[in-house]
């Protein structure tokens, strides 16, 4: 196996140097000792709540080749590479990566659907050549510099997810990337009170764009706001500007879109060329999460059949809507804990009016990060709510406006918290019954979807 980086290289990228003579041949990259496999390199990160270099033995213990430091608190192991700063030495890493990585690179940025879109590269791309992909959502200050210090050398596709929640984010992870690719999945209020405006918030994401070389390719929504900032960035950079979705005069558009029990078809439209699409995951987001990713595929100049084919085999993550059956095949779940915008809440909706059953019972919890729009914006959710659920159940303080701006007929109930509502929503179901459980990480929707799986039955219809 080739090593993923030498004793010089790892030198040479970080200006450190190891405590004494070794050989490591580095096949991985770490920052956390309870998944670190032999072999890898451990990065011992310093954060507000956590010293990576308090696990310094336990990363040498599980067979590590080597521990970047900036701190040997008397340790004298040779396999301790020692540099000034080690945030700053994985950076210096994921530089030295990106230099030398001769594949394409697809950058991938929005307020939803991020790392469905990145799952969904990882199949269409690697259907047509090895592929490294972020893993789980890493797309922050720190995700990003590892996924690019973790691309192995015969990797010919890239693909970096790139997140914010603050101004002045998405450039400085665009320009570690520096994407072949530039790919905005959606505009919506996610962040919306620490931005102040959707137009600030896709100008911000329209920075991955600028990032972009000569001759590369934007690809973004049709019907996204923001499109002044994207076709502005796309000329600042000289590159191509691509519009997909729903719309038959965007150059990568979707048609005949059928809505299938637990997925759909459709036939994806690039310039000419033209492929069918199955889908083993319901809704009209997803398909747009698979078209942007075929759009991606016919910009690299990659067999679209090919891709089509890889992505039948694609399912939604855990929380991510990701459906099964709960209390002895009773109930369908459609879980979508992880995290919750209202752009993502409309679609999760649309997808529960869709599903078979007999009642459709909605359980939400409070979006984060909106400041003084928070009210508005849970509000604004209760018609979108009452029209895709008979039932609603809500948590959190925010959440609350909504569940108060339901009519009486849909209101099922609401807590304070996600535990405390959990038992509600369990006494409540019966036999033939959808629940959808949506809600903002920091809302512990898991808590639902815990005491959900414990059922192993329910009241009859």
């Amino acid at each position: 196996m080739t090593a993923l980086w030498t004793r010089h290289e790892l030198e040479a990228a970080t200006g450190g140097t190891f405590a004494g003579p070794c050989a490591p041949v580095v096949s991985g990259i770490s920052i956390d000792t309870r998944t670190l496999a032999p072999g890898d390199l451990f990065v011992a990160l310093k954060g507000d709540n956590s010293d990576g270099h308090a696990h310094i033995a336990v990363a040498l213990e599980k067979g590590a080749a080597a521990v970047l430091v900036h701190d040997t608190t008397g340790n004298t192991d040779p396999r301790l590479l020692v540099v000034d700063d080690t945030m700053k030495a994985l950076q210096a890493l994921a530089h030295e990566a990106r230099a030398r990585f001769t594949g394409k690179m697809v950058g991938v940025t929005g307020s939803v659907g991020k790392t469905t879109t990145k799952e969904m590269l990882r199949l269409c791309l690697g259907a047509l050549g090895p592929t490294h992909a972020a893993e789980a959502s890493y797309n922050n200050h720190w995700g990003v510099p590892l996924t690019l210090a973790r691309l192995p050398r015969e990797a010919a596709f890239c693909i970096s997810e790139i997140g914010m929640n603050h101004p002045g984010e998405i450039l400085p992870l665009a320009s570690m990337v520096r994407p072949d690719i530039a790919v905005i999945t959606t505009i919506g209020s996610a962040h919306l009170g620490y931005m102040g405006s959707v137009d600030a918030i896709a100008q911000e994401k329209a920075d991955l764009i600028t990032a972009l070389p000569a001759g590369g390719v934007a690809i973004v929504p049709d019907d996204a706001q923001g499109q002044t900032f994207f076709t502005a960035a796309a000329r600042k950079a000289n590159a191509t500007l691509w519009h997909t979705g729903l719309k038959r005069d965007s150059f990568v558009h979707l048609s005949g879109l059928k809505s299938l029990e637990g997925g759909s078809q459709f036939t994806a439209h690039a310039g000419s060329r033209s492929v069918p699409v199955t889908l083993h995951a319901p809704g009209t987001h997803l398909a747009r999460n698979a078209l942007t990713a075929l759009a991606v595929c016919a910009a690299l100049g990659g067999d679209l059949s090919k891709a089509a084919d890889a992505l039948a085999s694609f399912r939604p993550g855990k929380g991510r809507g990701a459906l099964a059956q709960i209390a002895g095949g009773a109930v369908i779940l459609l879980d979508e804990s992880y995290n919750a915008s209202s752009a993502s809440i409309r679609a999760a909706l649309d997808v529960l009016r869709h599903l078979p059953a007999t009642r459709r019972i909605a359980v939400l919890g409070d979006m984060r990060e909106l400041g003084d729009f928070s009210t508005s914006e849970h509000q604004a959710l209760a018609q979108p709510a009452a029209d895709g659920a008979d039932l609603v159940f809500c948590c959190g303080p925010h959440m609350k406006s909504l569940f108060e701006a339901l009519p009486k007929t849909a209101q099922g109930g609401w807590a304070q918290d996600a535990a405390t509502l959990a038992p509600l929503v369990c006494a409540t179901l019966l036999r033939g019954d959808a629940v959808l459980v949506k809600g903002s990480l920091g809302s512990r929707m898991r808590d639902v979807i815990t005491a959900l799986n414990t059922l192993s039955d329910v009241g009859p219809v």
